[in-house]
Order: C-alpha cells, then sequence, then structure tokens
C-alpha cells in the first residue's frame, strides 16, 4: 500500500506541476480548458493502455488527477456511458456541474463575506 501511495504522491506532484505551469503560460481560462480536456484524452488513452498495471497508480490517479480532476470526471462519466447507464451518466454530469458552480459561487461568496 505504501509504494501505491507513494506512486500517488509522487504523480500528483508532477501533475500539479504541469497543470500550474500551463495554465501560467497560457493564462486562464485557455489554460484552463487546455488541461482539461487534454486531461481527459489523456486518462482515456492511458485507462485503456494501461488499466490494472502497475503504472496506473502513478500516471492515471497520480499525475493526471493531479493535472486535472476533471479527466476523472470525465472518465466515470464513460463508464456510466459504456455501462447502457445513459440516465445515470446524464445525470452525473449536470449534476457535477450543477453543483460545482453552486459550491464555488457559495464558497466565493462565504469567503468575501468573511474578508469583508
Amino acid at each position: 500500500m505504501f509504494y501505491t501511495l507513494s506512486q500517488v504522491a509522487l504523480g500528483g506532484a508532477v501533475g500539479s506541476v504541469l497543470r500550474y505551469a500551463t495554465v501560467t503560460s497560457l493564462g486562464a481560462p485557455i489554460g484552463t480548458a487546455l488541461v482539461n480536456v487534454l486531461g481527459s484524452f489523456l486518462i482515456g488513452i492511458l485507462y485503456i493502455a494501461l488499466s490494472k498495471t502497475a503504472l496506473s497508480p502513478l500516471l492515471i490517479t497520480g499525475v493526471l488527477g493531479g493535472f486535472t480532476t476533471f479527466s476523472a470526471f470525465s472518465l466515470d462519466t464513460l463508464k456510466l456511458w459504456q455501462s447502457g447507464q445513459i440516465a445515470q451518466a446524464a445525470a452525473y454530469t449536470l449534476a457535477s456541474v450543477a453543483l460545482s458552480l453552486i459550491a464555488v459561487a457559495l464558497g466565493a461568496a462565504l469567503a468575501r463575506g468573511a474578508l469583508a
């Protein structure tokens, strides 16, 4: 278990630095959009290529998880869709996006109030 957690931690650090460098060099929201789309594309490839291999925790959970959690969301939606759970995939997508937007708005509002 320690080995797997070490892989995830190392990969997460690498992914986070890559995300920071990409967004910093391109600026938001273009850099952020690129990270999300590229991360989703790469997780799709690695999920098929590395599923249940020793590199999966390092590259999928670690690097791509640190690079963008949007890739994990996209993969979860794809799995639901491919397993025939179309309504669940649609509900998951709608709920995730809507609740995330509400959460970021609520967090910003709370922070503004606390820092005013």
